[in-house]
């Protein structure tokens, strides 16, 4: 599978892999549920969502083997300044491998990752899909609420490059790199969100600044935000972010046929996440 190297103007991608075959979704509206009672971060669980954070440090920048641990464990560093990632999981929190796995593939990249903990927050709230909008939006501005302060406990650090830090989520977590509305990041990275109104979200709100660059991954076929999804309301719907992007200079899209939801480590989607990557932020493997 190639790299989506088209950086000057939209880029639309379908692309093949080795995914697994998605099953058929079903054709009525699932009963959705709720558990749990915390909606909203206090300044205690907002810290902790950070010292809590997965935290992997390139051996570029330990000067010896790679860092892998929590943010409150990082060791003392000679300044390297490597670019970071800052990842925000989906609803399953930082229990699901994947993530784990994936930042350790971009710290043999030579980039480091922070991927706040937003099950900090006791008794956080959890759900199965679909819920009231209005649920979904209370998780989104939970959710959102994380990364100021991730972000500047990064910028902290004398090994981290401010300039090169990619903000980056899948899932439930992509939604708020959607919706950031500051100037702080390099680029933006959404796995599994299409940007577009459904059962999710009241709004989109995306807030892309056309200067920066943009990667948006999705499977073709994915369960939640993909057209084959019979309960996903609305009939319009894409199952991608092209339609929020075209104002962006540097945007790409890539659809994973017969993906599933969660593609952050299909060598496909490694591929095209590492040539993005590069060309974003100029590094090396």
């Amino acid at each position: 599978m190639t790299p989506v190297k088209i950086w000057g103007y939209l880029s639309l991608a379908l692309l093949a892999s080795s995914a697994c075959v998605v099953s058929a979704q079903p054709t009525t509206t699932p009963v959705g549920e709720v558990k749990g009672s915390g909606w909203e971060h206090t300044p205690t669980t907002l810290a902790a969502t950070v010292q809590q954070a997965d935290l992997v440090i390139p051996a570029a920048a330990t000067g010896g083997a790679m860092f892998v641990g929590k943010f409150r464990d990082a060791p003392a560093i000679k300044p390297a300044k490597v670019p970071v990632v800052l990842f925000l999981h989906g609803s399953s929190g930082l229990g699901l491998k994947a993530i784990g796995e994936w930042q350790q593939w971009l710290a043999a990249q030579g980039i480091a990752s922070a991927a706040p903990d937003s099950f900090a927050l006791p008794d956080h709230v959890a759900y199965k899909s679909p819920i009231s909008k209005a649920e979904y939006e209370r998780i989104h501005a939970l959710r959102a609420s994380e990364i100021a302060p991730m972000l500047a406990a990064l910028k902290a650090l004398p090994w981290v490059d401010g300039t090169r830090i990619v903000l980056a989520g899948t899932s439930e977590g992509s939604v708020p790199v959607a919706r950031y509305r500051g100037t702080d990041f390099a680029a933006r990275m959404l796995f599994a969100w299409s940007c577009e109104p459904n059962y999710f979200v009241v709004e989109p709100q995306n807030a892309f600044e056309p200067s920066k660059p943009v990667l948006n991954v999705i499977s073709a076929t994915d369960p939640f935000f993909s057209p084959s999804n019979a309960w996903l309301g609305n009939a319009a719907a894409k199952g991608h972010c092209a339609d929020a992007l075209k104002d962006v200079k540097r945007a790409s899209i890539a659809l994973i046929p017969g993906a599933p939801h969660t593609l952050l480590n299909l060598p496909g989607v490694r591929d095209i996440t590492s040539g993005f990557l590069k060309a974003t932020l100029s590094t090396q493997p």
